[in-house]
């Protein structure tokens, strides 16, 4: 996992850092980032309340204290709590907004954050937060891009809008500093917390949902300027299964939108087969990206599934170290570690048909629907973390379904290389898309 991946505390600073410029930087501030989140999976408000509770009041108290316990400690900010109306407000429809100070990394920007009404996963209402990165210099209605940031853990407090300010170096953006290039071209840059209220790590579609409704906020957001602008999507692996999905989704959740393309590498397209390939029978190095992503999906299903009634002793020790973890400390509480080894009995989680049903929901090989909006999708044609053959087929149900796609196979051997190499390409895709020029495919 590299020198990155050691257990740090979160800290946050305003404190300010020289930016990167021109096409060169862009690569430069790639790739410590893109190497320090290598083994990656799929990563917000106040913890929203338990999902599940009975229309007719009748309430399990000791279900409901287990499916509590599961949730994220709440962030003590009261902009990420979520208000009582939160059902009287539409889709995508502005809370509350805020000025911020400029993260250390940006320069020549206004820095916003608005909390919007999105949908969770079983489109019961949510506030949601995006940080909006707004250049001084820019053209009324220019580009929008939503950047979908990998958030490959647990805890709230690892969420972007919390980690845009931390002067942890294990938890800083390390893409950061390579917006600002596309910022100094003018882009209005969107990053949404798109693991939701209850920090929901492997609820892609729930990732989807809250990119696309952030856009509109943006888009409603006077400040930014982007009312009737062009938008890009943009994410790598758990990043880019959110910004996947978001595609996806997009012709009927937003269908309004004028998305004009998407570029997204490293994606997980099978969270069963995901799953299986990260200590289902064997202990793994990355385990507790498995782990992480069970605990996620049972708080976004809760109403489904308690993860309690599966762990172990072991289980939940492991689960009460990971509650709040961001990446490196999910890495190292899981290393090693196997399904079997955490679950009662040992018996998987995955090998409960709730489960494994959430898990399908929650996998794009499995979604039916196609994006309209050209992609990029660039991946290693040898990388061990991810299902290939379940990229292969969805590009190819898209291609048949006329989705024009541009793949990418890195000259890489694994997936941190694989998303370094994919960088500019992307850009460089999404820059043609804002210009109007002909979509190439590779279909």
């Amino acid at each position: 996992m590299g020198r990155h991946l050691v257990n740090r505390t979160d800290t946050r600073s305003t404190a300010r850092r020289r930016t990167t410029r021109g096409r060169t930087s862009w690569l430069r501030a790639a790739v410590p980032a893109l190497v320090a989140v290598s083994a990656l999976v799929c990563g917000t408000v106040a913890a929203a309340p338990a999902a599940g509770v009975p229309d007719d009041g009748r309430v399990d108290a000791a279900r409901i204290a287990k499916v509590n316990a599961a949730l994220p400690t709440p962030l003590s900010d009261s902009f990420y709590k979520t208000p009582k109306n939160i059902a009287a407000y539409k889709q995508g429809q502005i809370i509350s907004t805020r000025s911020r100070p400029n993260p250390p990394a940006f320069v020549d920007v206004k820095t916003y954050q608005i909390k919007f009404r999105s949908n969770d996963s079983e489109n019961k209402p949510i506030a949601a937060i995006t940080t909006v990165l707004v250049p001084n210099r820019k053209k009324a209605n220019g580009p929008l891009l939503s950047f979908q940031h990998i958030v490959n853990a647990v805890g709230l407090e690892c969420a972007p809008s919390q980690v845009l300010w931390t002067q942890d170096p294990n938890l800083t953006i390390r893409e950061a500093p390579a917006l600002n290039v596309v910022l100094q071209q003018g882009w209005t840059v969107s990053i949404p917390d798109h693991l939701g209220p209850r920090s929901a790590y492997g609820a892609a579609k729930l990732g989807g949902q809250i990119s696309l409704d952030a856009i509109t906020a943006t888009q409603n957001f006077t400040p930014a300027a982007v009312k009737h602008s062009k938008v890009g999507l943009a994410g790598y692996s758990g990043g880019g299964m959110a910004t996947a999905w978001a595609a996806a989704l997009a012709p009927k959740y937003t269908p309004d939108l004028n998305i004009v393309g998407a570029a997204y590498g490293g994606v997980p397209m099978d969270l069963i087969k995901m799953a299986e390939g990260l200590g289902y029978n064997r202990p793994h190095p990355a385990f507790g990206l498995a782990f992480a992503a069970a605990i996620g999906l049972a708080r976004e299903y809760s109403d489904k599934v308690t993860i309690f009634d599966f762990l172990s002793t072991d289980g939940k020790r492991m689960f009460s170290e990971m509650r709040n973890a961001c990446t490196n400390d999910v890495l190292r509480i899981g290393a090693g570690h196997s399904a079997r080894q955490v679950t009662k009995s040992g018996v998987q989680l995955f090998e409960n048909k709730t489960f494994r049903k959430i898990g399908a929901e929650n996998s794009l090989a499995m979604y039916p629907g196609v994006p309209t909006a050209p992609i990029f999708e660039w991946h290693s044609p040898t990388d061990v973390l991810i299902p290939l053959d379940s990229i292969s087929s969805t590009i190819r149900r898209y291609c048949k379904a006329g989705t024009k796609v541009q793949t990418l196979l890195t000259p890489s051997p694994e997936h941190m290389s694989a998303a370094v190499i994919g960088v500019l390409p992307a850009m460089d895709f999404l820059s043609a898309r804002f210009r109007g020029e002909p979509v190439p495919s590779t279909c």
